[in-house]
Parts: C-alpha cells; structure tokens; sequence
C-alpha cells in the first residue's frame, strides 16, 4: 500500500520528500523478520525505522480495515488503471499517465495491444525501443507471477511450519522442494509431515488465514492457495519414510535420477517410501535422508546442490568440500543509513551487526551523482569518515567507513581518486543507463575495475527478480576482468537481486575470482538477508576460502591493504 501511495504521489508531482518517507517506509516492512500485527499489539510500529506517527497510524487502520482512507481517496483522484500499468517494469508514473491521457490505457491487456499495433512508438519521448521494452517488461511482469522470489516464500513456508509444529501431534516437520534446494524462485511450497493425528494438521493447515482458497483436503494431503497466489501443499507421511519421502520429494528431478541408477546397481529401487530389495521387496531404508544415500553408497548431500552438476561424481571420488554457512560470515560489506536511502543511522546499523556477532561492517552509503537516493556529497563523506571512526571506537564491532560509489555511463567513478583512496572500502556499481547495448556495458565496467581503488564490484549484472532483468553485459569478460585486476565481485543477499546469480558465482570461483556476500541492507532488519546470500552461494559450491568475508579482520584488512 505504501508503495502505491509514493506512486501515486509521484504522479500527482507531489514533494519528493513525502514520496521518499513512504518508499522507506515500505522499505522497512518489507525487512521487517516478524509479522507487522505483534509490532503493532506491542505498540512499537514508531519504532520501526521509517515509520512515523502519520504512517503507524495508516499501519493500524490498514490492520484492522484492509485498507486505508487516505490510499482510497488518492486512488479516487487518479484514474483507474493507473498503478496498474505502473507494475510494467519500463512505465513509469509520467509514462502511465501519458498512455492513459493519449490512448486511454487502463490494463496491461490493453498496453500489451497497442505496442503490439506499433501505438506506443508514436506518443512523445516514447520510440519503436520504448515500445519493446514495454513488451520485454510485460512478459517479465507474466513470468514473475508464475514463480516467486524466494524472499517472498520462505517467510510464507516458515509462518507454517511454525503453526504446525506447534501442535503436539506433528513429531517430523520439514520443506521440501525447490524451496529447500533454496533456489532464487519458487514455484509451489512442498511441506513433509508426520503425524500421530493427520486429519488435525490438515484441518489446522486448510484454516490458516493466509489460506485464500483450498483445492483439495484429504486424509493425508491437502493443497491450498494462499494470499499472495502461490500453492502450498502438505503431506503427512508414516515415520519409517519420512526421509526417502523427503529426498525425493526435495529433488531435483534429475539428481534422484542419478540415485536410482545407483540403487539399480545394487539390486534395490528408491522412491518415496522407501529403500527396497528387487528381490523380496523388503525395505532396507527409509526413516532418515542418511539412511537412504549410505542404502546406495552414497555420503548425505546439502539440498542446495541437488541439481545433477556433478555432485555425485565428486562424492564417488570422496571429493564433496564443506559449503559455505552463515555462521562463517564476519561481516557484511554493503549497508546504507540515512546519510543517503537508508532508514537507519549508522549506529543502530552497528548495533545490529554486533548483535549477530560481526567483526566488522562496511558502511557504502551512495555516491554524489544519485540525488534520487540521497547521493552523499564529497565533503559530507569526509566528515563520515570521522564519524565512522568515532562509532567504530565505541561500538565494539570495526566501522569501516566505504561507498557504494556508481559507474558513470563512461566507465568513471562518482568520486574523484582522492576521495576514494582516503575511504576503507569502494563497492562500485551501476545504476544509470542500463539500456547500454552490450559492448559498451561491459566496456564500462571494465573500465571501472581497472581503477585500483575498486575493491568490490556490486550487484554485477544489475538484475532484480520479477522487476527487471539484467542489463546486456558480457559476464564472461567481468570475470575475465575481476580475476585480473585482483576485484571481487558481490553475491547481493537482498532477495530482490541474487546476484551474482548460482551459476554466475561458480564461474567466478572456478576461475580464481574472490567473493564476497553483502546483504545491500537500507535498515537494521535487513541484515538478516544474508542467509539467502549463504544459499546462493552454497548453490554455487562456495566454501568459506571463496569468500572474502569469511576472513578475521586482522586479514581482511590486509587483503583491502593488498587492494
């Protein structure tokens, strides 16, 4: 809701500085790690970076409404359709209004025909490469309602596994699936079950009130549709197959191709139930995904790597490493305050950070050309160092004091080299431009990597899941890049980018590249974002010596001296 008031502000040209508070403030409920309604019974919603006395009071009638006054009333004073249409990633709010007032579009049916008809190319500040890329964005609005960000489920599958776990019939609870295999996008929840009383879980499970339609409710498995579109479907499964149930269920398809064939060799067969003899059909195993890899000779695998890319040859040479984990992360390199579009200051940011027992942070607040976001100025960042250092002395955890600072469309940084060399850590970054055409993209990044001042390149191919694919760049030769001149590229944990993707830090790790995980965090709750960096990064069979952020400060700050 707030995201659609700061829309329609935007339209309406109202103070940009009303249009910020409402985009920070969506910001940090999107973060927020529990549910809005307890923050509110609490009576701390103020509390919540962003969130003033105006908004909190907009929170509490939303909560008990579902909707708001004054999002109703703004809604009234716009034309219908309006916000709609601004849900194609390449419309904006002067784009919107100009389709409606000029060929009286109000759906995206309706925007989709008249690109098609060649009618969008003719309007003013429009063109036959506006027109397909509102195409491109349309089709990518489609695929992002097909499968979800996985930031957008896993909270989603966590509030009910939590609900049925808290009944004292539930003895085994787990996800399954993609969701488990932590991939970037979901398509359905799989929960595994077991249960002294099944028709109890399925009854508390059809009831839950994120549940919006139930398509099936049985004994032992129901399926339901919940608020934000996706299927969840719960199985409750006998205790002697919970774990063949939920390797095979967890998949991929063809890794537990791969553990049949194994199975085959030995004279056994592999599925849900269980772990049989060919020969009697007595079943060897089954109680424990252990118990049904050591059945065909094979080691326990992370869920993460279950994608037939080699894993079980490697494990048939005993050559599986330790993956990455959240626990060897020492610190996150990339946060904002509000010094530029975060809504919490530096030292609730430390705080944070100590809390989940960091030894450091980098503060990368943005560069002086992004006025949209509060862009520091270069003698503010000045006066941040001096501060940074001041906290760092009090805070218990070291403030290295950084910028995310941007690539200029010329392949130039924001900030003079006397600037960067006086500040701990660059993160450098594109955000302008994105349509460049391939060859120049990467020509400008590449140039950006050459300057010996750029520790971190960040979010590298600027993509952001179910918002805007990634800019025309040839990730090959970033790499190429980054691995000669010694720069690591960032796994961005913010769940609306992963990026690097899986198969992109992969290549990165096989060619030598260092890593780093940052979290991209615009508040203190953000940080928890991290763990879905670590899964990316798992995914990509990332061990802790792969990534800079795993080392002790005493090394990191002497691989930032090597820089």
């Amino acid at each position: 809701m707030f995201n659609d008031i700061a829309d329609m502000l935007e339209i309406k040209a109202e103070s940009p500085y009303r249009i910020t508070a409402y985009r920070r403030a969506a910001r940090s409920l999107e973060g927020l790690t529990e549910d809005i309604a307890a923050v509110a019974e609490r009576g701390k919603l103020e509390e919540i970076p962003g969130v003033g006395k105006s908004t909190a009071e907009k929170i509490l009638e939303f909560l008990k409404t579902g909707t708001c006054a004054y999002y109703e009333e703004l809604r009234k004073q716009l034309p219908a359709g309006i916000t709609t249409l601004m849900t194609v990633s390449e419309v904006g709010p002067k784009t919107a209004m100009l389709l409606h007032e000029k060929l009286g579009i109000d759906s995206i049916e309706e925007l989709e025909q008249a690109a098609r008809k060649g009618l969008v190319r003719d309007l003013p500040r429009m063109g036959a490469k506006t027109e397909e890329n509102i195409l491109k964005g349309i089709a990518l609005l489609r695929r992002s309602k097909e499968r979800l960000p996985i930031g957008a489920v896993l909270p989603l599958s966590r509030e009910i596994v939590d609900a049925l776990r808290g009944l004292t019939a539930v003895k085994q609870i787990s996800v399954a699936g993609s969701l488990r295999r932590m991939r970037e996008t979901i398509g359905d929840i799989d929960i595994l079950v077991t249960s002294s009383k099944p028709e109890k879980v399925m009854e508390i499970f059809t009831t839950m009130p994120r549940v919006r339609q139930v398509l099936a409710k049985g004994p032992t498995r129901s399926s339901v549709i919940l608020d934000t579109g996706i299927q969840a479907d719960v199985r409750v499964v006998e205790p002697e197959a919970f774990g063949a149930a939920l390797q095979y269920f967890t998949g991929s398809k063809e890794h537990n191709v791969k553990v049949r064939e194994k199975a085959v060799r030995r004279g056994l067969k592999v599925n849900e139930y269980g772990v049989f003899r060919v020969k009697d059909d007595r079943r060897t195993a089954g109680k424990t995904e252990e118990e049904v890899y050591r059945a065909v000779g094979l080691p326990w695998f992370p869920p993460e790597i279950r994608e037939d890319q080699g894993e079980i040859e490697l494990a048939d040479r005993g050559m599986l490493a330790r993956l990455i984990e959240l626990k060897d992360i020492r610190g996150d390199l990339q946060m904002h305050t509000r010094w530029s579009d975060g809504s919490d200051s530096l030292e609730a940011m430390a705080k944070a950070a100590r809390e989940l027992a960091y030894e450091y942070i980098a503060i990368t607040d943005h560069s002086q050309s992004l006025k949209f976001v509060g862009g520091v100025p270069i003698d503010e960042v000045r006066e941040h160092v001096k501060i940074a250092k001041r906290v760092s002395d009090k805070a218990g955890i070291t403030v290295l004091m950084g910028t995310e600072c941007d690539i200029l469309p010329d392949g130039r940084l924001d900030y003079p080299d006397e600037v960067l060399k006086e500040l701990d850590v660059v993160v450098a970054s594109v955000h302008s431009r994105m349509r460049m055409a391939e060859e120049e993209m990467t020509a400008r990044i590449v140039k950006a990597l050459d300057n010996p001042h750029v520790d971190i390149l960040g979010h590298p191919t600027g993509r952001r899941l179910g918002l805007r694919d990634a800019y025309a760049v040839n990730i090959e030769r970033l790499i190429e890049a980054a691995a000669r001149t010694k720069t690591a590229l960032e796994v961005n944990a913010s769940p609306q980018r992963l990026d690097l993707s899986d198969t992109h830090a992969r290549m990165a790790r096989e060619r030598g590249v260092p890593l780093v995980i940052s979290t991209d965090a615009h508040n203190r709750y953000q940080l928890s974002y991290m763990e879905y960096g670590v899964a990316i990064a798992r995914r990509a069979w990332l061990e802790p010596r792969h990534v800079i952020n795993t080392l002790p400060l005493k090394e990191f700050i002497s691989w930032l001296h090597e820089r």
